[in-house]
């Protein structure tokens, strides 16, 4: 084997070391952020499970990781009126619960948590509401051409509505401060 031949093999055999480890550098992330998400899913479904139980409240806990966030969901195969109190009136019982779930899943691990929380449904019913609103107001914006305020809601109900007005071509910002923050939609 020449030395020019003898080089070009272990340069490629150098540059595909480099790819192997790269491949398992850049899974090694997205394993420990799995396992992380389902360990935080782990410590909420422990906790909420408890708190069901001091409260007497039937209900089936399901996790579910997407997008880099745990999604944990409180079903009942019954009418549960029990179960709507934990929602409260506008989900603002259900909001407090998310917070102090996130903040057990930060007091086991130590890590911040994304979490979502949703309770018989509420969510999703929400956020079809939240997608009429925004959808409101684009149509308000695009007819009159003046910017539309909307009613002070979550973070998480801010981030669906901003989404859903981007997917329809319109700007919007929040603005206002704590239990008053809202979102304006305009034209640009």
């Amino acid at each position: 084997m020449s030395a020019e031949s003898t080089e070009q093999a272990l340069s490629e055999e150098t540059i595909d070391e480099q790819d192997e480890s790269v491949d398992q550098d850049n899974s090694s992330p997205k394993a420990s952020s799995a396992s992380r998400l389902e360990e935080e899913g782990d410590v909420a479904a422990d906790y909420l499970e408890e708190l069901l139980d001091i409260a007497d409240i039937d209900g089936d806990i399901d996790i579910e990781v997407r997008n880099g966030r745990t999604y944990i969901s409180i079903v009942t195969e019954e009418e549960s009126d029990s179960l709507d109190s934990l929602v409260g009136e506008d989900g603002e019982v259900l909001e407090a619960l998310q917070e102090l779930t996130r903040l057990s899943v930060l007091s086991a691990t130590e890590n911040r948590s994304r979490l979502v929380l949703d309770i018989n449904g509420y969510r999703k019913e929400r956020t079809g509401h939240l997608q009429k609103i925004a959808e409101d107001a684009a149509a308000a914006v695009k007819k009159t051409g003046e910017a539309v305020a909307l009613k002070p809601m979550s973070a998480y109900e801010r981030k669906i509505v901003h989404d859903a007005v981007a997917d329809l071509g319109l700007v919007s910002e929040s603005e206002g401060e704590g239990a008053g923050r809202h979102i304006v939609v305009s034209a640009d």
